[in-house]
């Protein structure tokens, strides 16, 4: 049996994936975008979006869509012991740089299911519980294994592009190594309905001696975020689970927690890949680079990829550009990558450094 057809195959349907789908669609280029999730996340996951990723937005379509399924974060207010120490306004930072120039909160799996939408309206629709078993490029093409179930088959795309996070299987595919490493600190995170001094739309940072806590809101129906240091006491823990901490979590963000819709454990890794493209195959987002949440680009900058790489490809199958163009891409993402992880990992670890807090 002869090949399947398409011009650029997306392994994964996260964020990043749904962005250069949606990119390259708007752009007339015909895509194959698949996933081993059965469905999208139905957590929040990610929160921040930038202005530079509503800018984005805009270009395709979608950002009034997304403008009225968030949040606005209007003040940071930043607190300690002996009460509220600063008080920060969000809601104007970056007038006459961007038209959006206020900070904004959107839950990941709200965020995808708008880009899902707006993708399935134009004719393209992930293809799920589908993982990539094996690819070659064949120089003047890819030519993929797909296996959804029992079955498999067999794709020849152009380009293939590697969406598919943290644990690639396109840059396990290349042998590209992901240097970095793993902060000390455990952390947790959880989606909770609750009571307490958490300014109304806005963002609560607590510094403490037990290091640093964080409360916002994260839907529109009122539940909040709380993120926080996981207490030395439970760091070790094979599992650990709100309960057990819930004392610790009250105490740090101030919040009298009632219900607990989501709640999770995890640690930062910092690590950026040693190539983002090899010949016919690239990386964007996770893929080639993960860090520390702080500043909250993680999500964007995977998108930031994805939109770099989509209107160069556009232009390159399209006849508009020679294939050079494509050389642009690693370097300018892969530079992008490496200082971003510079400027998150100090401002993570003066923020999570329990020493310089002590004395607030």
């Amino acid at each position: 049996m002869s090949p399947s057809q398409t011009k650029i195959l997306i392994a994964g349907a996260g964020p990043t994936g749904l962005t250069l789908a949606l990119w390259l669609t708007r752009l007339g280029v015909p895509v194959r975008i698949f996933d081993k999730a059965a469905g999208p996340g139905e957590t929040s996951r990610a929160l921040a979006v930038q202005a530079r990723t509503l800018e984005f937005h805009r270009q395709i379509g979608i950002v009034e869509d997304v403008l009225a399924a968030g949040v606005r974060l209007e003040q940071l207010t930043v607190r300690t012991p002996a009460g509220i120490a600063a008080r920060l306004p969000l809601s104007d930072f970056g007038r006459g740089i961007s038209p959006y120039s206020f900070a904004f909160a959107l839950p990941q799996d709200i965020h995808e299911r708008i880009m899902i939408t707006h993708l399935e309206r134009a004719g393209v629709r992930v293809e799920r519980n589908t993982e990539l078993v094996a690819f070659e490029d064949r120089t003047s093409s890819v030519v993929a294994t797909l296996r959804n179930g029992g079955v498999t088959e067999t794709v020849c795309a152009a380009y293939l592009v590697g969406c598919d996070g943290a644990r690639s299987t396109v840059r396990h595919g290349l042998n590209i190594g992901f240097p970095g490493g793993t902060y000390e600190q455990a952390f947790y995170v959880a989606d909770v309905t609750g009571s307490g001094a958490v300014t109304r739309n806005g963002m609560d940072t607590t510094v403490s001696a037990y290091g640093f806590a964080i409360a916002m809101p994260v839907r529109q129906s009122g539940s909040l975020r709380l993120i926080g240091i996981v207490p030395k006491a439970h760091e070790a823990d094979e599992t650990i689970t709100f309960e057990a901490i819930r004392a610790d979590v009250e105490r740090d963000t101030g919040i009298k927690v009632n219900e607990v819709n989501w709640f999770s454990t995890y640690r930062v890794h910092h690590r950026v890949a040693e190539r983002f493209r090899v010949g016919r195959v690239f990386l964007c987002g996770d893929a080639g680079h993960i860090h520390s949440p702080a500043g909250g680009q993680g999500m964007n900058t995977g998108m930031g990829d994805a939109v770099n790489l989509g209107w160069k490809l556009a232009a390159v199958v399209q006849g508009r550009a020679d294939q050079r163009l494509l050389d642009s891409y690693e370097p300018e993402r892969i530079a992008f990558a490496r200082k971003l992880i510079e400027s998150t990992d100090t401002a993570f670890r003066f923020i999570t450094s329990r020493s310089r807090l002590v004395g607030l």
